[in-house]
């Protein structure tokens, strides 16, 4: 399944919640869902809170999907190509000297 296709099928979920709906108790704004996203990723952080060892894996992927689909939601709504901004700090991150970056802030 494509990145559009989960998008597709996170807004068909979220249509039939009447979020989208003007005077919805869920206003699914841009502010709203980088909040929801956040706090979604900090509960990801609870599964490795106070233990080294290795968190549960269906509560992780459940929080991970959580994250997933609220930033899924989130790039549509702002108009962002996910997939296309993807591949585009993927090609800048493969132009950068990581250590070398490093390195420079040391030295300044």
């Amino acid at each position: 399944m494509e990145i559009k296709d989960l998008t597709s099928r996170m807004h068909t979920f979220v249509r039939s919640k009447g979020w989208y709906e003007p005077g919805s108790k869920r206003p699914q704004t841009p502010r709203n869902l980088a909040i929801s996203l956040s706090l979604e990723a900090s509960e990801v952080l609870e599964h490795f809170q106070w233990h080294d060892g290795p968190p549960d894996r269906d509560e992780l992927g459940s929080e991970l999907a959580d994250v997933a689909l609220y930033l899924l939601q989130l790039a549509s709504v702002s108009g962002i190509d996910l997939e296309q901004a993807v591949l585009k700090k993927l090609e800048a991150n493969a132009a950068r000297a990581w250590d070398q970056d490093r390195l420079r802030k040391e030295i300044e």
